[in-house]
């Protein structure tokens, strides 16, 4: 495929002869960067046969949308396979790699994208030369992150050995069967180990890698890149919610108006049953509703909602500790102090701090997602 390609379109009278649709490599439709930052964080999405169409683009979009003040790229994404070869795409196409497994060891973050067919999936093994890359890229200390079954790959290359993981909910037993020596959580849409990280499965890797632009570099960032993917910029609950089950009798209406009033006054006390009443339900089929549409009681849901609008603020206003937790609907500092530190073991001060340095791209932290 050739790149920077250039067309020209006949010029009405009186137009300038250089306008023309690609005319600056430099920059994307929007006026934006599309040169890298100096010093981009390296990604390498590596992708075997079977690979998920929608998994492999996944990275290249999210992180390609991770920008800074001037709207450069924050992230260098690139795609390779063992020995440069063409790979199969589970949605009829293939896919031709400008990189080979040598990549891996010029790169700070490796993701490997989910896969419908091959060894990984059929009998838990993986290539050995794509085994051994990942290895050496571990032992080197890169970041390795998965979508969906591209856990698969990660447990047949021995790197989830008695850790954490998760994958796409439908996989979940036969994962368990070919590989009992990982520890399996198919109730969460990611699981963050800091250097090694799973998430469910398609939509989950958006929200792994809007997870890890948090990590590198804060709130805004993040959030910034999820309205330009139109995605939400942080999901409430886990696969509990999108697991196939019936659901509960009741009316058409859902909870979803009801949930974007109550986001509207995070700050306000909002009752149990003044949310049952917006939405025009009882307590009991509210619940019921509730949970069915995000895996989470109401009361959970909007703890997780309040914490995560604290977390924003601290990151990136200077308000006093005691007008966040005000403004998002705690109403002492202690109440934020018990919450942020229940829910990500440290206080609202040295979250700041920390972020604040991750901001300014001098330190890294890992924050596990709420539960």
């Amino acid at each position: 495929m050739r790149k920077n390609l250039a067309i020209t379109r006949p010029r009405p009278k009186g137009t300038d002869m250089a306008r023309t649709i690609g005319a600056d490599p430099g920059r994307s439709a929007d006026g934006a960067s599309d040169v890298p930052v100096p010093g981009a964080h390296r990604v390498a999405v590596l992708a075997v046969d079977g690979v998920v169409g929608l998994d492999l683009g996944t990275p290249a979009q999210v992180f390609g949308n991770a920008r800074d003040a001037d709207r450069r790229r924050l992230y260098a994404v690139d795609v390779c396979t063992a020995g440069r070869r063409p790979i199969r795409s589970s949605a009829g196409f293939q896919v031709l790699p400008d990189h080979g497994l040598e990549l891996l060891d010029r790169v700070e973050t490796v993701v490997v994208p989910g896969i419908h067919t091959g060894a990984p999936l059929r009998d838990g093994t993986v290539d050995p030369e794509v085994g051994q890359a990942l290895r050496r890229a571990h032992e080197r200390g890169v970041r390795i992150m998965s979508i969906c079954t591209g856990a698969f790959v990660l447990a047949a290359a021995g790197l989830l050995d008695g850790r954490t993981a998760t994958t796409h909910w439908a996989y979940a037993e036969r994962f368990r069967r070919l590989h009992p020596r990982v520890r399996l959580d198919p109730d969460v849409l990611f699981v963050d180990n800091g250097d090694i990280l799973t998430s469910a499965g398609v939509a989950a890797g958006i929200d792994l890698c809007l997870h890890v632009i948090r990590t590198d570099h804060g709130s805004e960032v993040a959030n910034r890149a999820a309205r330009i993917c139109v995605v939400p910029p942080w999901r409430e609950g886990g696969q509990a919610q999108y697991i196939e089950r019936p659901l509960p009798a009741g009316g058409d209406s859902g909870t979803a108006r009801t949930r974007e009033w109550i986001q509207r006054r995070l700050a306000e006390p909002t009752t149990l049953a003044q949310m049952a009443a917006h939405a025009g339900m009882s307590v009991r089929t509210f619940t019921r509703r509730f949970r069915a549409e995000t895996g989470l009681s109401p009361g959970q849901w909007l703890l997780q909602q309040r914490t995560d609008h604290a977390r924003l603020l601290l990151e990136t206003t200077d308000l006093g500790i005691d007008q966040v937790a005000h403004l998002s609907g705690f109403g002492t500092a202690a109440a934020l102090r018990q919450q942020l530190h229940q829910r990500l073991g440290v206080s609202p001060s040295t979250y700041r701090r920390t972020f604040r340095r991750v901001a300014g791209g001098t330190g890294v932290r890992t924050v596990s997602p709420p539960r």
